[in-house]
């Protein structure tokens, strides 16, 4: 089966171009052609992983590539598929919940004036994130990088006659554009540098030193660039929230899985090429991104940005995880966050869909109306909050783990850890501050309850599949035994570095990750080294776990204690704090901020533009038809008096001369006797006088 892998992305575009044509006129609007694609593609990566899986091989790889661009004995460029156990991981992840989010989209989106448009966008958008996954060069990378940006700006602006939903689309589009520009920039370096975009030939190259030091550093960081603007990472965080005006299933297919986790991906595909450097700047923006996010959503009442904000937060784990090292920790909580925040957004969906509201402070009692949304919701609110046995806690606790050990062998960097372990405390208090006010304590809107009502079959199978999914057994036995850290041939590159002249060579300041720095121990320190490693990497797992679970246990023991019990007043609190209640409510002032600063900036740089455009380049313009017409005028000037003038100045001579002529020349016998004897009397009379 791993063999036919291409027909996976196929299967969608064939359905989006179908429900685009002819989706009007087939049987319920074509939403079953796009339904059974998207099965038949989870059927085949379902295959491909029981494959994998039956090798249980940590290096397993397929790779299958023919040449595309072929120019000459300078360069070619092959196109292929590449899959190795963190794809057909990724493969399962994606069409697991776009499978899901295809038949809970049959029921929440029945109605819908564009319904067989929606199915076409979900299509292409499956098509466009699949084809990353397998992608194996930069090249096509940035290709599929481009089509799911275009996909996910058709869908959050679904319903464009709502201006919010149009300027989402908008938003989400041009932010992204803007970490693409540094991604591509990335991309530019390692092709103008080692001359080819295949991943594996861009490793070999920089294994053999042909890109290192502060530009190998550079290019990494580019790369990230892009992941910062698709994995909603700060400063480019601000699109994720406003994408919320999208209908559900879109957020939770974007928020969940594919489009948000695509950065994480990237970082993941593309882990060898990064240097000591690259990581600990990757860490700093994971960290600063789940802090921030963390704040803001401790505020929200929207249950939907209340999500959305912690999707930001938890792709910052993701980040923080990778940049520490935990290469099988980042990738780990991208798998288990997929389940369990797919199940809390459609989750959502489902409450909104039942009191046609999205403000939690409009809710409260829904337990008893909608019981099988709040079990499962329930379910996944405990995994986020990182509840042993849940699928939360185990990503999270080795995220944890090896932000601990990194700062254990880095000391200045432990505000990492701390920073993380803060947050996970927050998620757990904001996550069930929404639980409580949404199903517990007694309806605050007594119209929207009284027609509650649980959600249709094709609305609820989704949420129980994907809450049974959000338990830490489907998990822990295997992954951390399949997907395994490459080898990071960055440091090869820097190790080459080191042995340039001094004031070549890469800084030696910043650390290796913790998971790279066990490689090189075990190889020159010996078994005394390595026991030490082991050692480390023990107590930092352990304290990262018991801390992990009481700072989750004090931060739920709060949420009941403040919105069940009463112990505090939150309106109080909130009025006694209320300069840091506004300033988290109001989202850190990001979106203020830029308008008065990059969006304003832009327009005023526009406006110049168009001064100058119109004043400068367009007076240009213009004085030179002035010009032009004053010349036109002086040459026609010359044109009529001079040159026509001596023209018909001659005539005017011929002409006259002519009617003197045809005085003298009548033709009368006469006339000519009477001049001839003129003439000769004149002649008589000079001659004699």
């Amino acid at each position: 089966m791993i063999r036919y892998a291409y027909i996976i992305p196929l299967l969608p575009l064939i359905s989006f171009w179908i429900n685009i044509f002819f989706g009007k006129r087939l049987p319920r609007k074509g939403d079953w052609v796009s339904l059974a694609t998207i099965t038949a593609s989870l059927l085949m990566s379902i295959c491909i992983f029981a494959e994998v899986f039956r090798a249980y091989d940590p290096n397993f790889k397929y790779h299958v590539a023919f040449p595309w661009l072929v120019i000459g004995d300078r360069f070619s460029l092959d196109a292929g598929i590449l899959i190795d156990n963190v794809t057909a991981v990724m493969l399962m992840v994606v069409t697991i919940v776009s499978t899901l989010v295809h038949l809970y989209s049959v029921g929440y989106m029945h109605g819908d004036p564009r319904y067989n448009r929606f199915f076409a966008y979900l299509s292409i958008f499956s098509f466009s994130m699949l084809g990353l996954v397998l992608a194996e060069s930069f090249f096509f990378m940035f290709v599929f990088w481009e089509l799911v940006g275009l996909s996910s700006y058709l869908l959050i602006g679904f319903w464009f006659e709502k201006k919010s939903a149009s300027d989402a689309g908008k938003k989400a589009f041009v932010v992204n554009r803007v970490g693409d520009y540094g991604f591509l920039i990335g991309i530019m370096i390692i092709f103008a540098t080692c001359g080819v975009l295949e991943f594996d030939k861009v490793f070999a190259a920089i294994g053999a030193g042909k890109l290192q030091g502060q530009l190998l550093t550079l290019a990494g960081i580019g790369v990230f660039c892009g992941a910062i603007g698709k994995s909603a990472q700060f400063p480019l965080h601000v699109w994720l929230p406003d994408a919320m005006e999208g209908p559900t299933p879109v957020s939770a297919l974007i928020h969940a899985a594919t489009m948000v986790a695509a950065g994480v991906y990237l970082i993941g595909r593309v882990y060898p090429l990064f240097t000591p450097d690259a990581f600990l700047f990757i860490a700093y923006f994971g960290l600063i991104t789940l802090f921030i996010s963390a704040t803001i959503a401790l505020t929200q009442n929207d249950i939907k940005k209340v999500l959305a904000y912690s999707t930001v937060s938890q792709l910052g784990f993701m980040v923080l995880g990778l940049g520490v090292g935990g290469y099988t920790a980042g990738l780990a909580h991208l798998t288990t966050h997929a389940a369990f925040k797919a199940c809390l957004f459609l989750g959502s969906g489902s409450v909104i869909h039942a009191v046609h509201s999205q403000d939690i402070q409009e809710m409260g009692g829904l337990r008893k109306k909608m019981p099988i949304t709040f079990w499962t919701f329930i379910i996944a609110t405990l995994a986020i909050a990182g509840v042993p046995l849940f699928s939360g806690f185990y990503s999270k606790d080795m995220i944890l783990a090896a932000a601990l050990e990194f700062g254990m062998k880095n000391p200045a960097h432990y505000i990492l850890f701390f920073g993380a372990l803060l947050t996970a405390g927050m998620t757990a208090f904001y996550m069930f501050r929404m639980v409580i006010l949404t199903f517990f304590g007694t309806p605050r809107d007594h119209h929207k309850f009284d027609h509650a009502h649980e959600s249709p079959l094709n609305m609820t199978i989704p949420l129980i599949i994907l809450a049974t999914l959000s338990f830490s057994f489907w998990f822990s036995p295997w992954f951390g035994k399949l997907v395994v850290k490459p080898q990071t041939v960055a440091n090869v590159a820097m190790a080459a570095a080191a042995q340039a002249p001094a004031h070549e060579a890469a800084p030696a300041a910043v650390p290796a990750p913790a998971e790279h720095a066990a490689a090189p121990a075990a190889a020159h320190g010996g078994s005394n080294e390595a026991e030490h490693e082991a050692h480390i990497a023990h107590m930092a797992h352990s304290y990262a776990m018991y801390s992990s679970v009481t700072v989750g246990g004090l931060g739920i023991l709060l949420a009941f204690g403040i919105y069940m019990l009463g112990w505090v007043d939150p309106n109080a609190m909130a009025e006694r704090f209320k300069p840091l209640y506004q300033f988290s409510l109001n989202k850190w002032y990001f979106d203020e901020l830029y308008e008065a600063t990059v969006i304003s900036g832009s327009k005023a740089f526009s406006r110049g533009c168009a001064w100058f455009d119109n004043n400068v380049v367009d007076g240009l313009v213009n004085l030179s038809a002035q010009l032009g017409v004053f010349v036109a005028n002086l040459i026609g000037k010359f044109d009529n008096g001079v040159v026509d003038g001596a023209v018909n100045g001659v005539a005017d001579m011929t002409i006259g001369s002519g009617s003197i002529l045809r005085r003298v020349q009548t033709g009368k016998l006469f006339h000519y006797l009477f001049i001839l004897a003129g003439g000769a009397l004149v002649i008589l009379l000079v001659k004699f006088f």
